[in-house]
């Protein structure tokens, strides 16, 4: 087992370090610059969208889920072992500095999540739920290349429902361990591994609206409680807030690194541990952004990056300053969920392992929801076939179960080498496809100019094959919304002439 943990840990960093961390830099900041900063100037929007109306049918039954559920989707699988464990490895490997490193990935990395979900909006495709899309289907769609698309399907399929959510299992079975201590025995991981699969298998038997029920509770839920003791923790520290930002920005240069890590490694940390939480650019979100019934492709593509902004800046953040507030000196420090775990006990007392316990448990069973989704999308893009898709539910429910069993060294170092080839195929066809949403967002922004909610038909892109749904307006917004459209137009065209409107 240490030969082959070792062989990925080889290979993996090669693969991040030569490949995988150039092209994210250069396509984020490509993005942000020809999108005119559109992760920062359409905040306002961010948080308009993610509220909006969800369109209906003839019956008058949603047409899929929400905007808001696809963010609780999306969301359940951000914030997992990601934002608590993963920070702490982050902050034990490559020091306080990585932290700074993983801010800025979210923030140039929101370019690449309104890029990708966007362009997940745009050919998404009709199903017995709703919508489902993501990168396999623009792959297949925008670019004519299939082959490519069920490549990145398997790919995900490896990482998000066997690699991550096995971390996610062994995660919560490593929470566990460390609050029971010495009570923990042998029969534990045998133990949370059956649980964590018989709780699995009740949900995803359900189908994707039954998920969508589930991560819009548990999500709101699990993050308010944890951002709570954090900022409890970091208001009993207060008074050592300034020192911290002071390690997160000198250390994140490489200066007065406390353990040893140079500059390339600190920067390597920080953007694999930031992707790894926040997804930005990793062609998953897009499966849960596809899954929205919305009238604008950028309304989702806008919903995703402020998804990016809540994972990073307000759960990630939370965990490094319980970390760093509670541990001064991260020196030989233990990686993981021990860490964090470590400090809040620290700052709390013995009551808080309970609470985390229950948090980690959360977030982490929210997370294999989430991950498992994202597989299934990509199972029925590469074959309609039920019992292909029952045995696949199987298989993910037999992987969580083994995650809990696994070392959890080999379970990280795998997740990261299967999120780099993942990161890899779907960067290449985002950039490839990137001008079809600097597009769409242009046609978003002229219609807000006018006053109107925008509508997107696949009229506006004549010359766009492999468009789907979008047939008109009518499709778009559902026929019982569709008077009140007619009115919002019929005001807007009557102002335009100078005429009167009558109400």
């Amino acid at each position: 087992m240490d030969s082959v943990n070792n062989w990925l840990l080889e290979y993996g960093d090669i693969l991040w370090t030569w490949i995988v961390l150039p092209i994210v830099a250069l396509l984020g900041v490509y993005f942000t610059i020809r999108s005119g900063v559109v992760q920062f100037r359409l905040i306002p929007e961010m948080f308009r969208t993610l509220t909006d109306k969800t369109p209906r049918n003839e019956s008058g039954e949603p047409q899929s889920v929400s905007a808001f559920q696809a963010f609780t989707i999306s969301a359940a699988s951000r914030v997992g072992v990601g934002n608590i464990a993963g920070v702490g490895t982050a902050i034990a490997v490559g020091g306080p500095g990585a932290v700074f490193w993983m801010w800025l990935m979210a923030f140039v990395g929101a370019a690449s999540a309104f890029i990708e979900s966007s362009l997940a909006q745009l050919f998404k495709t009709r199903d017995r739920d709703g919508f489902r899309g993501g990168p396999a289907y623009y792959m297949q769609r925008g670019l004519k290349a299939r082959w490519m698309g069920i490549l990145f399907a398997i790919i995900l399929i490896v990482c998000f429902p066997i690699a991550f959510s096995s971390l996610q299992a062994n995660t919560i079975q490593a929470t566990v361990a460390g609050g029971l201590g010495d009570g923990a025995g042998d029969w534990l991981p045998w133990v949370t591994g059956v649980t964590l699969a018989v709780l699995m298998a009740l949900v995803i038997f359900g189908g994707v609206r039954r998920i969508a029920s589930v991560t819009q509770f548990l999500v709101p839920i699990m993050a308010l409680v944890y951002l709570l003791m954090g900022l409890v923790i970091v208001a009993i520290h207060w008074d050592q807030l300034p020192a911290v930002f002071a390690r997160i920005f000198t250390q994140a240069f490489g200066m007065s690194e406390v353990i040893g890590a140079t500059l390339g490694y600190i920067i390597l940390t920080g953007v694999k541990r930031g992707m790894f939480s926040n997804e930005a650019g990793l062609g998953s979100a897009p499966n849960a952004g596809a899954t929205a019934a919305v009238t604008h492709p950028v309304k989702q593509g806008l919903v995703q990056s402020l998804g990016v902004y809540f994972d990073t800046f307000l759960v990630c953040s939370i965990t490094a300053f319980i970390i760093l507030v509670s541990v001064p000196d991260v020196n030989g420090a233990e990686r993981g969920i021990s860490l964090t775990q470590g400090a809040v006990v620290d700052s709390l007392g013995a009551w808080a392992n309970i609470a985390l316990i229950i948090v980690v448990f959360l977030l982490a069973f929210s997370s294999i929801l989430g991950n498992y989704y994202y597989g299934e999308s990509n199972i029925e893009f590469i074959t309609p076939h039920r019992g292909v898709l029952t045995g696949y539910r199987i298989f993910a429910v037999f992987a969580v179960f083994v995650g809990a069993l696994l070392s959890v060294d080999v379970v990280w170092n795998f997740a990261d080498g299967a999120m780099g080839l993942m990161a890899l195929v779907n960067l290449i066809a985002i950039g490839l496809l990137s001008g079809l949403s600097f597009r769409l967002l242009k046609d978003y922004t002229r219609q807000r100019r006018e006053g109107r909610d925008p509508v997107f038909t696949k009229a506006l892109m004549p010359d766009v094959e492999g468009i789907e749904v979008w047939e008109d307006e009518l499709s778009v917004t559902g026929p019982l919304d569709l008077p009140t459209k007619q009115h919002q137009a019929d005001k807007h065209r009557d102002h335009l002439h100078g005429a009167p409107h009558s109400e």
